[in-house]
């Protein structure tokens, strides 16, 4: 464990849903009290830590082996995040992922068609799209945004690429998002941002950004590209979260990288490459330029830690963090101690749950002459069920946000309205890639409402079998409930009147969610 700097043991720690763990932890040691240090903490806090660690110090750590080294070069995943691909294995495993029957990893594409070729103008430029094309390439502010190695190894790859020519195609949407503004000062300090703005990762903020949905529209003509000519795109992110349907509609294979890596990705402009064989462009001199023509040493990155990195930067930054911002400091505080809802709120509301709520729970409760409102087979996660991603125009949210004066482009994500119940509950089994079998291969949110064999969205059909006092169920195969959308994907079902999960088997900490949610139903 001491090998490891504080970076990669947060890294590794924060993605414990990606190994399955309820939570990663690193006895404190030498290394956790110099980074105390260099954040400003006092002497006495350190020094109480300190007495701490000679305890902490003789317990057992767990580490995943190579893990470490899956976050710089062997790691990128598809669909799931704990199914991890190796990069040297990446463009086998898409072209099986072309190959397979649709559903988990499977885009089933005929052999005759996977190199299909769509051309389209971008803004007067020649531009084309084949399956695997990234349209999508963000470096966002989960997970490991905060490791100065990968942030500043994302720029080394930014300059070298720019200074051998190459450059990423404009029809990228690219994106930076660190989790911290230190992030931003040592990519200063280092000289390294102007590559990476030149690669088009300029700041767009610091917040949650594409792994939840917000990373915005595409250029009309890139998503006309995808859509008329059926292209399986994709997306690469350094997030820790790329669920179906969750980073953007038309992204159908969204892969979790490193930020360096993202940058790779970004610059082949394709998922379908093998890094160690293949060229990733043509540089300024007419040469084929590698993978490893721009991937810096662990040596490059390390001296420019040492360079950039510095303690007042975090100082400072930490320092401000109670100050807030202008916009922040000038908001109306109410003198109430209990929240004052606003019943003409789309984005907070209060939910019927904690109405007419007693100190203990209820007891569970019957299910009688239940209905199928769902059929699911494999490998549901918490994203299929819970609302995530963009609102799509059509959808019963949508109608519920337009009925009450919200224009479309105000539409905003689900992850921004989840303080709404009534429009979570709408956007529950909303994910635009689920697969009901009740449908009968028709991919969508929608579901047949058995009584009168009509098909509906998921929340409408809900609603008809409330009205008419009629117990609804929902059927899955195995691993339900898998990813980290916990609290929506238990409270979701039960807002839609879901009496009951029957599966074949259900991820452990979904399971207790939604016993505890069923229990505390009136």
């Amino acid at each position: 464990m001491g090998e490891l700097s504080l970076a990669d043991r947060a890294t590794i720690a924060n993605m414990s849903p990606e190994y399955g763990a309820t939570m990663g932890f690193f006895p404190v040691d030498h290394v956790t009290l110099q980074y105390l240090k260099l954040t400003g903490r006092s002497d006495e806090t350190v020094s109480s830590i300190f007495h701490g660690f000679l305890y902490c110090a003789t317990l057992p750590s767990v580490i995943l082996g190579g893990l470490t080294y899956a976050f710089y070069t062997s790691g990128i995943n598809d669909r799931r995040p704990h199914d991890r691909v190796p990069l040297k294995e990446m463009k086998a495993d898409w072209h099986a992922c072309l190959d397979n029957n649709v559903g988990f990893k499977g885009f089933a594409v005929p052999k005759e068609e996977q190199n299909k070729v769509a051309k389209f103008t971008f803004h007067g430029l020649p531009a084309e799209l084949r399956h695997g094309s990234v349209v999508i390439a963000a470096i966002t502010s989960c997970t490991n945004t905060s490791n100065p190695s990968v942030m500043l190894g994302a720029g080394l790859v930014a300059k070298k690429a720019y200074e051998l020519g190459l450059e990423v195609k404009p029809w990228i949407k690219t994106s930076l998002a660190p989790g911290s503004g230190v992030v931003t000062k040592y990519l200063l300090r280092s000289g390294l941002q102007k590559y990476l703005n030149q690669q088009g990762f300029n700041l767009v903020g610091y917040d949650c950004t594409t792994c939840i949905g917000n990373s915005g529209e595409l250029d009309e003509s890139v998503a006309s590209g995808i859509s008329e000519n059926d292209i399986i795109a994709a997306a690469v992110l350094s997030g820790n979260r790329n669920f179906e349907g969750r980073v953007h509609p038309l992204t159908r294979a969204n892969y979790l990288a490193s930020p360096p890596l993202v940058v790779a990705y970004a610059l082949a402009g394709t998922v379908d490459i093998d890094f160690e064989k293949e060229p990733i462009g043509t540089g300024k001199s007419g040469k084929s330029i590698y993978f490893k023509d721009i991937w810096p040493s662990n040596d490059e990155i390390a001296q420019v830690v040492q360079s950039s990195v510095l303690p007042d930067m975090l100082k400072s930054t930490y320092e401000a963090i109670t100050k807030g911002n202008l916009m922040w400091n000038q908001l109306s505080v109410p003198a109430s101690t209990l929240y004052s809802w606003d019943p003409n709120s789309t984005y907070i509301h209060e939910p019927p749950y904690f109405k007419n709520m007693t100190v203990e729970p209820p007891g569970p409760h019957g299910v009688k002459d239940a209905y199928c409102l769902l059929n699911f087979g494999d490998s549901i996660t918490t994203d299929h069920i819970s609302p995530a991603g963009s609102i799509q125009k059509d959808s019963p949210a949508a109608k519920f946000l337009l009925e009450r004066g919200v224009d479309k482009k105000d539409f905003n994500s689900y992850g921004s309205r989840r303080g709404n119940d009534e429009a979570m509950a709408r956007g529950t089994f909303a994910n635009i890639r689920i697969v009901n079998k009740l449908l009968k291969g028709e991919v969508g949110p929608k579901t047949i409402h058995v009584p009168t064999g009509e098909k509906l969205y998921v929340y409408d059909a809900s609603m008809r079998y409330e009205a008419a006092g009629q117990d609804t169920i929902v059927l899955a195969g195995a691993e339900y409930g898998s990813g980290s959308s916990r609290d929506w994907a238990a409270k979701g079902p039960m807002l839609l009147g879901v009496k009951a999960v029957i599966a074949k088997s259900f991820e452990r900490i979904h399971r207790s969610n939604l016993v505890i949610r069923n229990l505390n139903k009136e």
